[in-house]
């Protein structure tokens, strides 16, 4: 018997996919593979872009993980989204103190922003069993 997905994670899915997408993005410019100053910006992680390669990859394979996680309906991704959402985000703040503009960190800024913000409803919390106080 399949279990039928709600609305609510469905959408926190489809952000988590494209908080992949961002990710990945900073990756492959961070790795010099896509154009390092993009439409909002020049991307750097200090004085060491390859650490900050690596750190957004990993950062893209989880979210990528807890895509398929959230997909599947799978308890504990909702978990791992919002604690990802949390790393990402202070992934992105680092960035900036490395010499990436705000500019460039906006589109990982907002997205997971999003998820957070969403993860956290009451209603995406009931979906995955998460009691609320």
């Amino acid at each position: 018997m399949t279990k039928k997905r709600p609305f609510g994670v469905t959408l926190l899915a489809l952000l988590a996919g494209l908080a992949f997408i961002v990710a990945l993005i900073h990756t492959l410019q961070m790795l010099h593979l896509l154009p390092i100053r993009g439409p909002f910006g020049e991307a750097h992680f200090f004085t060491f872009d390859a650490l900050g390669a690596l750190l957004w990859g990993v950062m893209a394979a989880i979210y990528l993980w807890v895509f398929r996680m959230l997909w599947n309906l799978n308890p504990q991704g909702w978990l791992f989204v919002v604690v990802i959402a949390v790393l990402n985000l202070i992934l992105a703040f680092m960035s900036i103190f490395g010499q990436s503009t705000w500019q460039s960190m906006m589109p990982a800024l907002v997205v997971n922003g999003l998820v957070l913000i969403y993860g956290m409803l009451p209603g995406t919390k009931a979906a995955f069993g998460v009691a609320s106080k």
